[in-house]
C-alpha cells in the first residue's frame, strides 16, 4: 500500500502563517494535510484555499495537545504524522522512509520519531545512534509518526497540559500499557526551535519567552505529580524553588529587572502548579 493512502499530514499552526505556507511546498499534493491553526488565522486560511489536498480547520487555543486530539478526530488514515511548522525541509522521500519504517514494525507501536541534528533540550534524551531503530522512553512532539489505534488506546493528549511535556506523558501512558515508542536514527531532522510563532516586535518576543518560561515549569511539575505523586515531586522541586528565591533576591539587588522577571515568571508557574491551579498563561 502506498503511503499517501496510510498517512495523514498534521501541522499545528499559531501566528505561523510563512513557516506553514514553506512546509506545504516542501510536499506534493498526493499527501492529506490537516492544518489546525489556534490564533484565527485568516490570511494563512486564504493562501491555501486553492491547495487541494490540504483542509484548513481553526479551534480554540487550548494548547498543542488539545489541538492535535482534534485533528485526531478529523482522520481515517492508519497513521498521521504530526509537525510543528518549524521543523525544516521536510520532503516526500521523508515520509515515506517513515511510512516504511512504520510498516516494517508492524504497528507495534505508539509512535516514532527522528534524529534530531541540533536538539538541545531538556525535557528529551535520544538514543544511542548506533542503534538504527532504537526504543525510547520519550520522543520530542515537535516531529512525531503516531499510530492511530494506539493513539485512540489512550485517550489521546492529556488536555489539561497547554505546553510542553504533553508527549512525555503520552509516552509514559503508552508504556504503561505495553505500547513501544522508537527513535529513527538513520533518519534525521533540523528543528529551529522556538521560531515557529511568527512575532511582529521585541515586546511580542519577550512575552513569547516568558510564556514558554512559565509553561515549562508548569507542565513540568505536572508531569512528575501526575506519575510520581505530588510528595515525591515537591520534595525533587524544592531545590528548584529554593533556587528561584535565591536568584530573585540577587537581581533585585543588582536592579538586573529583565533577569527578575524572567525568574518571577518561573515562581509563578512553579506555585501555580504545587497548588494545582490550571495552566492558565497566555499571552
Amino acid at each position: 500500500m502506498k503511503s499517501e493512502n496510510i498517512i495523514t499530514i498534521v501541522l499545528i499552526s499559531h501566528k505561523s502563517t510563512n513557516n506553514v505556507l514553506k512546509f506545504v511546498e516542501g510536499l506534493s499534493a498526493k499527501y492529506d494535510i490537516l492544518v489546525i491553526d489556534n490564533s484565527n488565522d485568516n490570511i494563512l486560511k486564504e493562501k491555501l484555499k486553492n491547495k487541494i489536498n490540504v483542509k484548513f480547520h481553526t479551534s480554540k487555543n487550548r494548547g498543542y495537545g488539545a489541538a492535535i486530539n482534534y485533528a485526531s478526530n478529523l482522520i481515517k488514515t492508519e497513521y498521521f504524522f504530526v509537525f510543528n511548522p518549524d521543523i525544516l525541509n521536510i520532503n516526500d522521500k521523508f515520509i515515506d522512509l517513515f511510512c516504511d519504517k512504520a510498516k516494517y514494525l508492524r504497528n507495534d507501536f505508539l509512535c516514532i520519531g527522528p534524529r534530531y541534528l541540533n536538539v538541545n533540550e531538556k525535557s528529551h534524551k535520544q538514543s544511542n545512534i548506533k542503534i538504527k531503530i532504537a526504543k525510547i522512553s520519550a520522543i520530542n512532539g515537535a516531529c512525531m509518526l503516531i499510530n492511530k489505534k494506539s493513539f485512540n488506546l489512550l485517550n489521546g493528549f492529556d488536555e489539561n497540559i497547554f505546553l510542553f511535556f504533553e508527549e512525555n506523558d503520552l509516552c509514559k501512558r503508552g508504556l504503561k500499557k505495553g505500547l513501544n515508542i522508537y527513535q529513527i536514527n538513520e533518519i534525521s531532522v533540523v528543528h529551529a526551535s522556538g521560531t515557529s510563532v511568527e512575532v511582529n516586535s521585541e515586546k511580542e518576543k519577550k512575552q513569547l519567552i516568558s510564556l514558554r518560561n512559565w509553561h515549562f515549569v508548569w507542565s513540568k511539575f505536572y508531569f512528575y505529580r501526575k506519575h510520581y505523586g505530588f510528595f515525591l515531586t515537591l520534595i525533587y522541586f524544592i531545590p528548584t524553588l529554593i533556587r528561584m528565591l535565591f536568584r530573585i533576591f540577587i537581581y533585585s539587588l543588582t536592579k538586573n529587572e529583565e533577569k527578575k522577571i524572567k525568574f518571577a515568571v518561573r515562581l509563578n508557574a512553579l506555585l501555580n502548579a504545587i497548588k494545582g491551579l490550571n495552566s492558565s498563561m497566555r499571552i
